[in-house]
């Protein structure tokens, strides 16, 4: 019976009227949920595999829950698994060939729709639409179905472990945040995803990079989690393993993760770099003389390697960590590689136009980066620098527009806070270092700034306005650049041609660059806006270009002439007397107004380009004809917009006050500065006093470890001569039993009583010396307190006493120690002596009368007792010398180091009397201080009570400056009160 249904289900043709596609399904489903054998819900899942594409709605509608369930029950076989994930992500996939299958397959009967599913017609046509975001939030409307997605994955079989990953990648297409969720709080399911590129079969493991693209878009914390996972050891070692940019799709695969895992994710950056990973890049970039006949997949792979190397020195990333990249990548030598591209022949443009985009964010704001960009060369005959190639390319009006726009972007980048890359721009338009023979850079910017392509005349001037930004110098420089414009005719300044060009009525285009190019170069340069002004049709130029009533196309026009005229306000010292800041004023007024003025101005930042411009640093535009504003000046006019607003509505009199004002607070400022600069010597010099001061006490310290270290050596000495002494009594004892028997030696005792009487003699004589050094100590120690009692009077606080009182504490001990010595002396002294007393009785004692043989024997045991001890009395002798002359070397290190103290505490004492000197000199200067702060702040508060709005900025530098003197004060105190105490 069985067979027969599937018979007729899988295209037998048995007697009766045919099942609906529904009605089959339903039977299936049945099947699935009732069936108690696995082979037969193997087959019925089969069924409805084969069924799920044509019949995708009512799979899913009426099957997902049976399906769900055999992945819960039915886990010990893998081939009902594998059934029912594929049939899952045949009704949830949403991909191309998935619906063209779906257009291709017969209309279901009517009868057979939406059997069971009691839904509005509306509804219905929505699912027709998006059947697959709808069975997607049906399976995720348990949250647990994808957990057991996630651990179907473990398991290794291909015909589950397949399809389960391409079922949640679709799951990730249409509900991505959804997802996310879930895998981010599931315990390891990162963990489990990431395995998937370690799986041998290759098939597995580049539809786990697809699933992983999928789950690392727009979510911070999995990009994270991935890349601790060392997803960037994986991903590299895959794309060395597949032929790096001539490997196929994979690699594209590989480098769409990498870039999902870095772009604008600081922490995944940081760790890239820190892992030495773009070092590894450097070979990706290794192309051979012959670059022709790349395929379309080298150049989808090349490119996207440049994109990964821009989003890791992206302007947008924080300046720290752009400038650890821009170091990496010239010390790896991967800007080295970067370059030879750039000037290798046969690449295609489309790389070409990226490898100077990326160039350019390498170089960009990197000082030694910019210095070697500038010393590359392009490989021709002669050779010549790159820049001039790449500029030779801007003002070519044949070059594709994308590449000029990024050789434009690359010149930017390369003079962007590059001062020294500015002046080399500047002198090749210098008279004195123009060379004939050769074409400059400069010589390129003039020839685009005066062409007939309007492009080049926009690109040649934001190029040269590039190279006056933030340069007062350059601005100066540049004023004396002549151009020779006929025959016969006088030469006119680089400032007068622009003028000239602006007033014969050129293109929109040429005019917007120009306007750009003067605002920037008379900005912040009084001398230039002399030079602009000297020319007597410049401001009536200007007046009639603002007056006028033109069209839209006009305006931006009109608003960059009131921006330019306004900076000649703005920047004005009145030199010329024609047209000084009032008189220009006046003119305005009368001419065009000052309401109209504004509002003309305001015309720039209305602009609908201008807020495109100012998003990011790179021009980028649809076409050359939207091709208007440059990013660096949308800064410049935000800055200067509203100060020329304010300057044109002041009147003369609030001139006059605030120039005052000025000169006044200049004034001040002076003051106040000497002041600082006086105080930052005197803490200069305070410091040094504190540093010698920590240098003495290092000394003294040091000092007494020797001292200690003499001690122990005494100790020594001490221990050694008490055993010494030991074996001399017992000795002796030896000598007075053996009175009776020795007597026929007395020539060796009168001979030994002789030495003994010459080594008292001599000890006699150390001891008397010995005491006249103990009085001189005595007379030492006695100045030392004299001397430590006048220091205590005179030094302030506490430290210096405590000091003091330490080093009287010192000498005492060290006197006390010399004096113990001398004590231990004397009673050395003194047993010496009863020594030599015992040996004169043992001489003086009768001789025995005994002859006998046994007699003869005891004499001879004597006679070598007694040479033993004779010879043990000589190095006796030797040791007493070597403590002696250890002694006296003590005694005169310990006077030495008494010398050395007392010189010591001499400085200390000075030096306490100049830091006084120094705290009240400092004080004096302190209230001077404050009385110039009082006076500035009264100052501008009559300002605001003028009406002039006050800088915060300088208020809070005033207020860092008094506050960080008030710490020093603070500091002060502490460390007297310190010293008190």
């Amino acid at each position: 019976m069985t067979m027969n249904f599937f018979r007729g289900v899988m295209g037998g043709q048995p007697a009766g009227p045919q099942p609906t596609g529904a009605e089959t399904i339903h039977k299936l489903c049945d099947r699935v949920a009732s069936s108690t054998l696995l082979e037969d819900r193997r087959d019925a899942v089969r069924a409805l595999k084969s069924l799920s594409k044509k019949y995708r709605l009512e799979v899913g509608t009426q099957a997902m829950d049976h399906l769900v369930h055999i992945l819960q029950t039915d886990r010990s076989d893998s081939e009902i698994l594998g059934y029912a994930l594929d049939t899952l992500y045949n009704i949830i996939c949403n991909d191309e060939e998935e619906e063209q299958d779906m257009a291709a397959a017969p209309p279901i009967p009517v009868s057979g729709k939406h059997k069971n599913v009691p839904v509005s017609d509306e509804n219905a046509q929505k699912q027709e639409e998006d059947l697959g975001v709808l069975f997607t939030d049906k399976f995720l409307g348990d949250s647990e179905n994808v957990t057991l997605l996630l651990t179907l994955l473990e398991e290794f079989d291909f015909h589950v472990r397949w399809p389960g990953v391409k079922l949640l990648t679709a799951l990730l297409k249409n509900q991505c945040n959804q997802v996310q969720g879930v895998i981010l709080v599931s315990p390891m399911g990162v963990s489990r995803l990431m395995d998937l590129l370690a799986d041998s079969r290759e098939v597995i493991r580049n539809d786990g990079l697809l699933l992983l693209q999928q789950l690392t878009k727009g979510n911070a914390a999995i990009q994270k989690i991935v890349a601790f996972e060392n997803a960037f050891e994986r991903l590299l070692d895959i794309i060395t393993e597949e032929g790096s940019s001539d490997g196929g799709i994979v690699v594209e695969d590989c480098l769409l993760l990498l870039v999902n895992l870095l772009k604008n994710n600081s922490s995944n950056q940081n760790f890239f770099k820190e892992g030495s990973y773009i070092q590894r890049m450097k070979p990706w970039f290794e192309v051979g003389d012959d670059n022709s006949g790349w395929s379309a997949q080298k150049v989808t792979n090349l490119h996207l390697m440049l994109q990964l190397v821009r989003v890791m020195v992206s302007p947008v990333n924080s300046p720290g960590a752009t400038s650890s990249c821009q170091k990496s990548m010239y010390q790896c030598g991967l800007l080295q590689q970067l370059c030879t591209i750039l000037m290798a022949t046969g690449v295609p443009a489309d790389i070409l136009t990226e490898t100077i985009n990326t160039v350019s964010e390498v170089i960009r704001g990197s000082q030694i980066n910019q210095d070697y960009f500038a010393s590359v060369n392009a490989p021709s005959n002669p050779p010549r620098p790159a820049i001039v190639v790449l500029l030779m390319s801007m003002v070519n009006e044949r070059q594709p527009f994308v590449l000029r726009c990024a050789v434009l972007y690359c010149f930017q980048c390369f003079l962007y806070k590059n001062q020294k890359g500015q002046g080399e721009i500047v002198a090749t338009l210098l008279p004195s270092t123009i060379d004939a023979n050769s074409i400059s850079a400069g010589q390129l910017l003039c020839g685009g700034l005066f062409s007939a392509d309007s492009l080049s005349n926009w690109c040649a001037a934001v190029a040269l306005a590039h190279a006056l930004q933030d340069n007062l110098t350059q601005k100066e420089q540049l004023l004396r650049v002549q151009l020779a414009t006929s025959l016969g005719k006088p030469p006119v300044s680089l400032l007068q041609q622009c003028t000239n060009i602006l007033s014969q009525g050129s293109k929109v285009q040429t005019r917007v660059g120009l306007l750009m190019l003067l605002c920037t170069w008379i900005s912040n340069c009084p001398i230039a806006v002399t030079h602009f002004l000297h020319n007597q049709e410049n401001v009536p130029f200007l007046t009639g270009q603002i007056s006028e009533n033109l069209g839209e196309d006009e305006r931006l026009v009109q608003g960059l002439c009131a921006l330019l005229l306004g900076i000649c306000i703005y920047y004005n010292d009145n030199s010329l007397e024609n047209y000084t800041k009032e008189k220009l004023k006046q003119l305005i007024e009368k001419r065009i107004g000052k309401e109209n003025f504004v509002e003309k101005l305001g015309f720039v930042t209305k602009h609908e380009l201008y807020s495109r411009a100012a998003q990011k640093p790179q021009p980028v535009f649809p076409s050359p004809e939207q091709m208007l504003f440059d990013h660096e000046f949308t800064k410049l006019v935000k800055e200067l917009e509203g100060v020329i607003t304010k300057a044109v509505h002041k009147t003369s009199e609030e001139e006059k006050k605030e120039e005052e004002v000025k000169k006044t607070l200049e004034q001040h400022d002076s003051i106040v500065i000497q002041y600082k600069d006086l105080i930052r010597d005197q803490d200069t010099q305070i410091q040094e006093l504190r540093e010698q001061v920590s240098t003495l006490s290092l000394n003294s310290e040091q000092m007494q470890n020797q001292i200690t270290q003499q001690q122990s050596q005494i100790q020594q000495h001490k221990d050694q001569y008490n055993i010494l002494k030991l074996k001399l009594g017992k000795d002796s004892q030896g000598l007075s039993s053996s009175q009776g028997e020795g007597a026929h030696v007395n020539g060796l005792h009168s001979e030994e009583l002789s030495q003994l009487r010459e080594e008292v003699e001599e000890l006699r004589r150390q001891h008397t010396l010995q005491h006249t050094q103990l009085s001189d100590k005595d007379s030492l120690i006695n100045t030392l307190r004299c001397g430590a009692a006048a220091a205590a009077l005179t030094a302030e606080g506490g430290a210096g006493g405590s000091d003091n009182t330490e080093l009287l504490g010192e000498v005492e001990s060290l006197r006390s120690r010399v004096q113990a010595q001398c004590a231990e002396i004397s009673q050395l002294q003194t047993e010496r002596l009863e020594l030599i007393r015992r040996a004169e009785a043992v001489s003086s004692a009768p001789a025995s009368s005994s002859e006998s043989s046994a007699d003869t024997v005891t004499v001879s045991e004597l006679e070598s007792r007694l040479a033993a001890q004779t010879t043990e009395a000589e190095r006796l002798k030797e040791e007493c010398r070597g403590l002696r002359e250890g002694h006296a070397g003590l005694e005169q290190q310990l006077a030495s180091a008494q010398s050395t103290v007392a010189i010591e505490q001499t400085e200390k004492t000075k030096l306490q009397q100049e830091v006084q000197e120094s705290k009240k000199e400092q004080d004096d200067l302190l209230m001077l201080l404050a009385d110039q702060d009082q006076k500035i702040l009264n100052l501008k508060q009559r300002l605001r009570d003028l009406g002039e709005t006050i800088d915060e900025d300088e208020d809070e530098l005033d207020a860092r400056d008094q506050f960080g003197e008030d710490d020093d004060d603070d500091d002060e105190e502490e460390d007297e009160e310190e010293n008190n105490d």
